[in-house]
């Protein structure tokens, strides 16, 4: 398995990641453990989970994904064996469940959330502490329209920094990363960092995939410039470049037939878009789902791709997709369908 380096903090991490958001809602406990069994075999050693887990999150099923997770570790003993990340939630109007529906990134929060995500991991530190959506408003979560606040009572990123830092002083969190963050963003936790002697970002988590690569017009220079490497998530747009959902068909176990909350891969433009590509995958004997994890692979922007799957086989099949090189000419077809139909899924 190839490795890459966790921004500036020494930490070399597979380029492939496990993700987690279908166990405890799709997947049981024993098919996340055996997942996590195959991927530690293949050579994956980053794990990526967060309290709000699994998706769509209710809840009846909240931490339950953090529980399968810390099941596995303490069964496996293997603690020292994993690169282990989580996530904070953010104020939500939908998750009014989660801490009284008072979720904010300050000290109260913050601290409250990783120690209950310690408790359910059954361990006493994470290697990566993510922010997992800002507190501000602003546009992330398919919102590519930015509207400014007319009053704005976010917590400030400063405060956030200052909570994490304690957290790093006492051991809970290795280093801190963010996610759904926008280019002022990113660049403003960079400019604390540097200034206020506060933790640096190693990664940023947003989307990116064949069907959004909105992450290439502010972010990509960021990573490259700041070494703050993209984690990508939704790497097959929730399964529709693998061409299950092409012509209307609605797999009963796909996920996008269980939860309409998905209905934004279903678009016509979208459709359009995934049917050029897979039939440019076959046209060259690729798997399409294979194709579209190889092109995010060959971005030297990204530091590790988020995979994800419920069945034993997408799983296999996506781990294989770090074995796959595409030559310049398939590159040069995808980039004519990007530009015939850019970023239909935001």
């Amino acid at each position: 398995m190839q490795q890459a380096a966790l921004g500036r903090s020494g930490i070399e991490v597979s380029r492939l990641c496990l993700g987690t958001m279908t166990w405890g809602e799709q997947n049981s406990e024993a098919e996340a453990h055996e997942q996590l069994d195959a991927a530690l075999d293949f050579g994956v050693n980053f794990i990526d989970t967060a309290e709000m887990y699994p998706v769509p999150p209710m809840a009846s099923t909240y931490g339950e994904t953090e529980r399968c997770l810390g099941s596995w570790l303490k069964a496996r003993n293997n603690r020292d064996k994993v690169i282990l990340a989580t996530k904070v939630m953010s104020r939500s109007d939908d998750l009014t469940y989660v801490r009284d529906g008072d979720m904010r990134l300050d000290h109260k929060n913050i601290t409250a959330a990783l120690d209950a995500s310690l408790e359910r991991l059954q361990t006493d530190y994470v290697d990566l502490y993510q922010l997992h959506w800002p507190d501000r408003k602003t546009n992330y979560f398919g919102q590519l329209g930015y509207r400014h606040p007319e009053v704005d009572e976010s917590v400030p990123i400063e405060e956030s920094l200052q909570v994490l830092a304690d957290l790093v002083r006492c051991g809970k969190v290795r280093h801190i990363g963010i996610s759904n963050e926008t280019p002022w963003g990113a660049m403003r936790f960079m400019q604390l960092a540097e200034t206020k002697g506060l933790p640096r970002a190693v990664s940023i988590q947003n989307p990116y995939s064949l069907l959004n690569r909105s992450f290439e017009v502010g972010l990509a220079e960021i990573a490259h410039r700041e070494q703050l490497g993209l984690l990508a998530y939704s790497p097959l747009a929730f399964g529709t470049l693998s061409g299950k959902y092409l012509n209307g068909a609605k797999p009963a176990d796909g996920r996008i037939t269980l939860y309409s909350r998905f209905s934004r891969y279903t678009g016509k433009v979208a459709q359009l878009a995934i049917a050029e590509y897979v039939a440019l995958a076959r046209q060259h004997g690729l798997d399409p789902a294979q194709m579209a994890l190889a092109y995010l692979h060959s971005r030297p922007f990204i530091t590790s791709t988020i995979i994800g799957a419920t069945t034993m086989l997408q799983l296999q099949n996506n781990l294989d997709s770090i074995n796959v090189v595409l030559n310049d000419e398939v590159i040069a077809e995808i980039e004519a369908i990007h530009q015939r139909y850019p970023n239909p899924c935001p």
